[in-house]
Protein backbone atom coordinates (compact mmCIF):
# COMPACT_ATOMS: atom_id res chain seq x y z
CA UNK A 1 0.00 0.00 0.00
CA UNK A 2 1.04 3.58 -1.07
CA UNK A 3 2.27 5.83 1.91
CA UNK A 4 0.48 8.37 1.03
CA UNK A 5 -2.91 6.23 0.88
CA UNK A 6 -2.64 4.96 4.64
CA UNK A 7 -5.02 6.76 7.37
CA UNK A 8 -4.86 7.11 11.04
CA UNK A 9 -8.08 4.46 10.58
CA UNK A 10 -5.59 1.89 8.58
CA UNK A 11 -2.79 2.34 11.33
CA UNK A 12 -5.50 1.51 14.00
CA UNK A 13 -6.42 -1.86 12.55
CA UNK A 14 -3.18 -2.84 11.55
CA UNK A 15 -1.97 -2.00 14.99
CA UNK A 16 -5.41 -4.70 16.31
CA UNK A 17 -4.11 -7.25 14.17
CA UNK A 18 -0.55 -7.34 15.83
CA UNK A 19 -2.12 -6.92 19.31
CA UNK A 20 -4.38 -9.91 18.82
CA UNK A 21 -1.71 -11.80 17.86
CA UNK A 22 0.50 -11.06 20.29
CA UNK A 23 -2.28 -12.23 23.12
CA UNK A 24 -2.19 -15.52 21.14
CA UNK A 25 1.09 -16.45 22.94
CA UNK A 26 1.60 -13.79 25.65
CA UNK A 27 -0.73 -12.32 28.94
CA UNK A 28 0.15 -9.17 28.38
CA UNK A 29 -1.91 -5.93 29.98
CA UNK A 30 -3.33 -3.94 27.90
CA UNK A 31 -1.75 -0.77 29.09
CA UNK A 32 1.47 -2.24 29.25
CA UNK A 33 1.40 -3.39 25.37
CA UNK A 34 -0.14 0.09 24.47
CA UNK A 35 2.71 1.52 25.94
CA UNK A 36 5.61 -1.04 24.17
CA UNK A 37 3.82 0.24 21.24
CA UNK A 38 3.90 3.29 21.09
CA UNK A 39 7.53 3.50 21.90
CA UNK A 40 7.56 1.08 18.81
CA UNK A 41 5.92 3.46 16.37
CA UNK A 42 7.43 6.63 18.02
CA UNK A 43 10.59 5.08 17.12
CA UNK A 44 12.05 4.53 20.87
CA UNK A 45 13.45 1.73 23.41
CA UNK A 46 11.76 0.41 26.39
CA UNK A 47 12.88 -0.50 29.17
CA UNK A 48 11.11 -3.50 31.44
CA UNK A 49 11.60 -3.73 34.80
CA UNK A 50 9.83 -6.89 36.69
CA UNK A 51 10.60 -10.20 38.50
CA UNK A 52 11.86 -13.25 36.76
CA UNK A 53 8.83 -15.21 34.93
CA UNK A 54 6.79 -12.33 34.03
CA UNK A 55 7.07 -13.07 30.38
CA UNK A 56 9.24 -10.21 29.22
CA UNK A 57 11.27 -12.37 26.92
CA UNK A 58 8.19 -13.68 25.65
CA UNK A 59 6.97 -10.52 24.91
CA UNK A 60 9.28 -8.68 23.20
CA UNK A 61 10.14 -11.90 21.03
CA UNK A 62 6.53 -12.22 19.86
CA UNK A 63 6.08 -8.81 19.03
CA UNK A 64 8.90 -8.58 16.79
CA UNK A 65 7.50 -11.70 15.31
CA UNK A 66 3.76 -10.31 14.60
CA UNK A 67 5.07 -7.57 13.41
CA UNK A 68 7.69 -8.76 10.73
CA UNK A 69 10.86 -8.10 12.73
CA UNK A 70 14.01 -9.88 13.05
CA UNK A 71 14.72 -10.64 16.54
CA UNK A 72 17.99 -11.04 18.69
CA UNK A 73 18.20 -11.88 22.52
CA UNK A 74 21.72 -10.86 24.08
CA UNK A 75 21.89 -12.06 27.60
CA UNK A 76 24.16 -9.27 29.49
CA UNK A 77 26.72 -10.90 31.88
CA UNK A 78 29.55 -9.66 34.00
CA UNK A 79 31.92 -10.09 31.41
CA UNK A 80 30.21 -9.52 28.07
CA UNK A 81 32.22 -7.06 26.41
CA UNK A 82 31.11 -4.12 24.30
CA UNK A 83 32.21 -5.87 20.80
CA UNK A 84 30.03 -8.95 21.84
CA UNK A 85 27.27 -6.35 21.37
CA UNK A 86 28.35 -4.07 18.14
CA UNK A 87 30.38 -6.34 16.43
CA UNK A 88 34.34 -6.09 15.42
CA UNK A 89 36.53 -5.78 12.83
CA UNK A 90 38.30 -9.54 12.34
CA UNK A 91 41.29 -10.28 9.55
CA UNK A 92 40.13 -13.15 6.89
CA UNK A 93 43.51 -14.76 6.07
CA UNK A 94 42.33 -15.88 2.64
CA UNK A 95 41.10 -12.53 1.51
CA UNK A 96 43.91 -11.08 3.65
CA UNK A 97 42.50 -8.00 4.77
CA UNK A 98 40.33 -6.58 7.81
CA UNK A 99 36.41 -7.12 7.85
CA UNK A 100 33.82 -6.05 9.86
CA UNK A 101 31.60 -9.11 11.70
CA UNK A 102 28.24 -7.64 12.54
CA UNK A 103 27.28 -8.13 16.43
CA UNK A 104 23.85 -9.18 17.25
CA UNK A 105 22.70 -5.17 17.65
CA UNK A 106 22.25 -5.67 13.77
CA UNK A 107 18.75 -6.52 13.95
CA UNK A 108 15.41 -4.83 14.28
CA UNK A 109 14.33 -5.85 17.88
CA UNK A 110 17.09 -6.18 20.55
CA UNK A 111 16.65 -8.11 23.97
CA UNK A 112 19.10 -6.72 26.16
CA UNK A 113 18.14 -9.07 28.39
CA UNK A 114 19.08 -8.42 32.50
CA UNK A 115 20.93 -5.29 30.98
CA UNK A 116 22.68 -4.05 34.63
CA UNK A 117 23.87 -7.45 34.74
CA UNK A 118 26.88 -6.18 32.38
CA UNK A 119 29.51 -3.52 33.26
CA UNK A 120 29.08 0.09 32.41
CA UNK A 121 31.21 0.24 29.56
CA UNK A 122 29.38 -2.27 27.81
CA UNK A 123 26.28 -0.86 28.65
CA UNK A 124 27.11 2.01 27.04
CA UNK A 125 28.00 -0.09 23.66
CA UNK A 126 23.80 0.87 23.39
CA UNK A 127 24.23 4.50 23.72
CA UNK A 128 25.01 4.89 20.16
CA UNK A 129 22.93 2.38 18.74
CA UNK A 130 19.69 3.92 20.61
CA UNK A 131 20.55 7.22 20.22
CA UNK A 132 21.95 7.44 16.92
CA UNK A 133 20.65 4.09 14.87
CA UNK A 134 24.26 3.62 14.29
CA UNK A 135 27.41 1.86 15.65
CA UNK A 136 31.01 2.49 15.79
CA UNK A 137 33.85 0.43 15.51
CA UNK A 138 37.89 1.24 15.07
CA UNK A 139 36.67 4.77 13.49
CA UNK A 140 34.19 3.60 10.59
CA UNK A 141 30.17 4.12 11.74
CA UNK A 142 27.78 1.39 10.67
CA UNK A 143 24.19 1.89 9.93
CA UNK A 144 21.52 -0.14 11.83
CA UNK A 145 18.54 -1.36 10.28
CA UNK A 146 15.18 0.01 10.26
CA UNK A 147 12.72 -0.24 12.36
CA UNK A 148 15.10 -0.64 15.15
CA UNK A 149 13.94 -1.18 19.04
CA UNK A 150 15.82 -2.06 22.34
CA UNK A 151 14.17 -3.97 24.67
CA UNK A 152 15.92 -4.19 27.71
CA UNK A 153 14.95 -6.09 31.30
CA UNK A 154 16.63 -5.74 34.18
CA UNK A 155 15.36 -7.59 37.66
CA UNK A 156 14.27 -4.97 40.83
CA UNK A 157 14.81 -7.17 43.38
CA UNK A 158 17.85 -9.09 42.71
CA UNK A 159 20.96 -6.06 42.92
CA UNK A 160 23.68 -8.40 43.85
CA UNK A 161 26.46 -8.33 41.07
CA UNK A 162 24.44 -5.60 39.30
CA UNK A 163 25.72 -2.45 37.81
CA UNK A 164 22.46 0.40 37.86
CA UNK A 165 21.56 1.92 34.87
CA UNK A 166 23.03 5.87 34.57
CA UNK A 167 20.84 8.58 34.62
CA UNK A 168 22.19 9.47 30.75
CA UNK A 169 21.25 5.74 29.56
CA UNK A 170 17.68 5.53 31.75
CA UNK A 171 16.68 8.85 29.88
CA UNK A 172 17.54 6.71 26.33
CA UNK A 173 14.61 4.79 26.66
CA UNK A 174 11.26 6.37 25.93
CA UNK A 175 9.36 3.75 28.44
CA UNK A 176 9.43 2.19 31.39
CA UNK A 177 7.04 -0.13 32.20
CA UNK A 178 6.65 -3.50 34.24
CA UNK A 179 4.48 -6.41 33.28
CA UNK A 180 3.74 -7.83 36.38
CA UNK A 181 1.83 -11.13 37.58
CA UNK A 182 -1.58 -11.85 35.31
CA UNK A 183 -4.51 -12.84 37.14
CA UNK A 184 -6.12 -15.63 37.76
CA UNK A 185 -7.86 -16.13 34.46
CA UNK A 186 -4.75 -15.03 32.32
CA UNK A 187 -2.91 -17.77 34.09
CA UNK A 188 -5.21 -20.07 33.70
CA UNK A 189 -5.14 -19.43 30.35
CA UNK A 190 -0.73 -19.55 30.50
CA UNK A 191 -2.07 -23.08 31.14
CA UNK A 192 -4.29 -23.88 28.50
CA UNK A 193 -2.00 -22.74 26.16
CA UNK A 194 0.67 -24.46 27.09
CA UNK A 195 -1.83 -27.02 27.06
CA UNK A 196 -2.59 -26.61 22.70
CA UNK A 197 1.01 -26.08 22.57
CA UNK A 198 4.26 -29.19 21.77
CA UNK A 199 7.09 -26.68 22.06
CA UNK A 200 8.53 -24.93 25.22
CA UNK A 201 8.08 -21.37 23.98
CA UNK A 202 5.05 -19.81 22.16
CA UNK A 203 5.77 -17.72 18.79
CA UNK A 204 3.39 -16.26 16.23
CA UNK A 205 3.17 -15.63 12.55
CA UNK A 206 3.46 -12.07 11.75
CA UNK A 207 0.66 -10.00 10.74
CA UNK A 208 2.76 -6.91 9.47
CA UNK A 209 6.62 -6.39 8.11
CA UNK A 210 9.09 -4.07 7.96
CA UNK A 211 7.57 -1.96 5.69
CA UNK A 212 4.53 -1.58 7.49
CA UNK A 213 6.11 -1.12 10.64
CA UNK A 214 8.16 1.83 8.80
CA UNK A 215 4.97 3.10 7.32
CA UNK A 216 3.50 3.38 11.09
CA UNK A 217 6.43 5.28 11.46
CA UNK A 218 5.79 7.95 9.81
CA UNK A 219 2.15 8.08 10.15
CA UNK A 220 3.10 8.91 13.79
CA UNK A 221 5.02 11.99 12.31
CA UNK A 222 2.01 13.33 10.90
CA UNK A 223 -0.02 13.21 13.76
CA UNK A 224 -0.66 17.04 15.40
CA UNK A 225 -0.51 18.13 18.56
CA UNK A 226 -2.36 21.09 19.54
CA UNK A 227 0.06 24.02 21.28
CA UNK A 228 -2.11 24.06 24.37
CA UNK A 229 -1.68 20.50 24.27
CA UNK A 230 2.39 20.73 23.95
CA UNK A 231 1.95 23.60 26.92
CA UNK A 232 0.23 20.65 28.81
CA UNK A 233 3.55 18.54 28.40
CA UNK A 234 5.88 21.24 29.42
CA UNK A 235 4.04 22.21 32.20
CA UNK A 236 3.85 18.69 33.84
CA UNK A 237 7.50 18.39 33.22
CA UNK A 238 8.32 21.37 34.68
CA UNK A 239 6.55 20.32 37.84
CA UNK A 240 8.24 17.12 38.61
CA UNK A 241 11.27 19.63 38.70
CA UNK A 242 10.00 21.62 41.30
CA UNK A 243 8.97 18.61 43.60
CA UNK A 244 11.29 19.09 46.73
CA UNK A 245 11.27 15.03 46.52
CA UNK A 246 12.88 15.20 42.83
CA UNK A 247 16.40 16.47 42.49
CA UNK A 248 16.41 16.29 39.21
CA UNK A 249 13.04 16.55 37.04
CA UNK A 250 12.21 15.06 33.82
CA UNK A 251 14.58 16.67 31.12
CA UNK A 252 13.90 18.18 28.17
CA UNK A 253 14.60 15.01 26.28
CA UNK A 254 11.98 13.56 28.54
CA UNK A 255 9.54 15.91 27.05
CA UNK A 256 10.60 15.27 23.82
CA UNK A 257 9.90 11.42 24.14
CA UNK A 258 6.21 12.19 25.86
CA UNK A 259 5.46 14.30 22.44
CA UNK A 260 6.51 11.43 20.53
CA UNK A 261 5.24 8.60 22.45
CA UNK A 262 1.71 10.64 22.54
CA UNK A 263 1.61 10.92 18.63
CA UNK A 264 2.02 7.18 18.53
CA UNK A 265 -0.33 6.54 21.01
CA UNK A 266 -3.05 8.77 19.43
CA UNK A 267 -2.52 7.00 16.16
CA UNK A 268 -2.84 3.13 17.91
CA UNK A 269 -6.46 4.71 18.80
CA UNK A 270 -6.93 5.81 15.07
CA UNK A 271 -6.88 9.44 15.33
CA UNK A 272 -4.49 12.05 13.63
CA UNK A 273 -4.59 14.22 16.61
CA UNK A 274 -3.13 13.96 20.66
CA UNK A 275 -5.57 14.46 23.57
CA UNK A 276 -4.86 15.24 26.79
CA UNK A 277 -5.92 11.63 28.31
CA UNK A 278 -3.27 10.80 25.37
CA UNK A 279 -0.90 12.60 27.91
CA UNK A 280 -1.93 11.24 31.21
CA UNK A 281 -1.98 7.95 29.97
CA UNK A 282 1.60 7.88 29.14
CA UNK A 283 3.00 10.64 32.20
CA UNK A 284 4.28 7.51 34.03
CA UNK A 285 5.60 5.57 31.72
CA UNK A 286 7.22 7.88 30.17
CA UNK A 287 8.48 10.31 32.94
CA UNK A 288 8.92 8.71 36.13
CA UNK A 289 12.40 7.08 34.93
CA UNK A 290 13.60 9.78 33.99
CA UNK A 291 13.56 11.20 37.97
CA UNK A 292 16.16 11.04 40.05
CA UNK A 293 15.17 11.42 43.75
CA UNK A 294 17.13 13.48 46.89
CA UNK A 295 17.97 11.13 49.54
CA UNK A 296 15.60 12.52 51.90
CA UNK A 297 12.95 10.89 49.39
CA UNK A 298 14.27 7.69 48.69
CA UNK A 299 14.49 6.98 52.42
CA UNK A 300 10.70 7.51 53.15
CA UNK A 301 10.15 5.00 50.14
CA UNK A 302 9.03 7.48 47.39
CA UNK A 303 9.23 7.17 44.37
CA UNK A 304 9.31 8.23 40.24
CA UNK A 305 5.72 7.56 39.82
CA UNK A 306 4.26 9.61 42.91
CA UNK A 307 5.87 12.55 41.83
CA UNK A 308 4.21 12.57 38.18
CA UNK A 309 0.99 11.98 39.41
CA UNK A 310 1.53 14.62 41.57
CA UNK A 311 2.74 16.67 38.84
CA UNK A 312 -0.23 16.05 36.35
CA UNK A 313 -2.54 16.70 39.35
CA UNK A 314 -1.29 20.27 39.96
CA UNK A 315 -1.23 21.01 35.91
CA UNK A 316 -4.72 22.05 34.87
CA UNK A 317 -6.12 19.69 31.95
CA UNK A 318 -6.20 22.42 28.80
CA UNK A 319 -9.50 22.44 26.87
CA UNK A 320 -8.45 21.14 22.71
CA UNK A 321 -10.74 21.25 20.07
CA UNK A 322 -10.30 18.75 17.03
CA UNK A 323 -9.81 20.17 13.68
CA UNK A 324 -12.64 20.80 11.40
CA UNK A 325 -11.66 17.53 9.44
CA UNK A 326 -11.05 15.26 12.59
CA UNK A 327 -13.94 13.69 14.96
CA UNK A 328 -14.79 14.73 18.41
CA UNK A 329 -11.82 13.92 20.93
CA UNK A 330 -13.23 11.62 23.68
CA UNK A 331 -12.81 12.27 27.40
CA UNK A 332 -11.41 8.22 28.27
CA UNK A 333 -8.26 7.99 25.86
CA UNK A 334 -8.75 4.03 24.43
CA UNK A 335 -13.25 4.48 25.08
CA UNK A 336 -13.69 4.92 21.44
CA UNK A 337 -11.32 3.56 18.71
CA UNK A 338 -11.70 5.23 15.19
CA UNK A 339 -14.29 2.74 13.62
CA UNK A 340 -13.50 0.99 10.30
CA UNK A 341 -14.97 2.18 7.13
CA UNK A 342 -15.87 -1.22 4.79
CA UNK A 343 -14.08 -0.09 2.48
CA UNK A 344 -11.05 1.24 3.62
CA UNK A 345 -7.98 -0.60 3.40
CA UNK A 346 -5.50 -1.80 5.90
CA UNK A 347 -1.38 -0.45 5.93
CA UNK A 348 -0.84 -4.23 5.46
CA UNK A 349 -4.01 -6.20 4.10
CA UNK A 350 -7.84 -5.28 4.67
CA UNK A 351 -9.22 -6.32 8.13
CA UNK A 352 -12.35 -5.20 9.93
CA UNK A 353 -11.06 -4.28 13.58
CA UNK A 354 -10.74 -1.16 15.21
CA UNK A 355 -7.89 -0.29 17.27
CA UNK A 356 -6.47 -1.88 19.97
CA UNK A 357 -8.58 -0.46 23.06
CA UNK A 358 -12.10 -0.63 21.70
CA UNK A 359 -12.86 -2.22 25.02
CA UNK A 360 -12.42 1.36 26.33
CA UNK A 361 -12.00 1.86 30.41
CA UNK A 362 -10.91 5.23 32.33
CA UNK A 363 -7.08 5.53 32.18
CA UNK A 364 -5.41 4.49 35.18
CA UNK A 365 -4.52 8.37 35.94
CA UNK A 366 -7.93 9.12 35.66
CA UNK A 367 -9.15 6.44 38.19
CA UNK A 368 -6.24 7.84 40.66
CA UNK A 369 -7.27 11.39 40.31
CA UNK A 370 -11.37 9.82 41.06
CA UNK A 371 -9.97 8.27 44.00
Amino acid sequence: MDATNATADDAARTVRRVVDRIEEAAVVDREVLHAMLSATLARGHVLLEDVPGTGKTVTARVIAEAMGLEFTRLQFTPDLLPSDVTGSTIYDEQAGEFEFAPGPVFTNVVLADEINRAPPKTQAALLEAMEERQVSVDGTTYDLPEPFLVVATQNPIEQEGTFRLPEAQRDRFSVKTSLGYPDFEGEMGLLERRANRRSLSPSVESVASPDAVRLLQTLTEEVTVDEKVRRYIVEIARKTRADQRAEIGVSPRGVQRVFEAARAAALIEGRSYVTPDDIKRLAGPTMAHRIVLTTEATVEGVDGSAIVRHAVNAVDVPAVAPGPDDPEPTTDSGTESAAANGDSADVTSGCDATGPHGDGGATEADRRDES
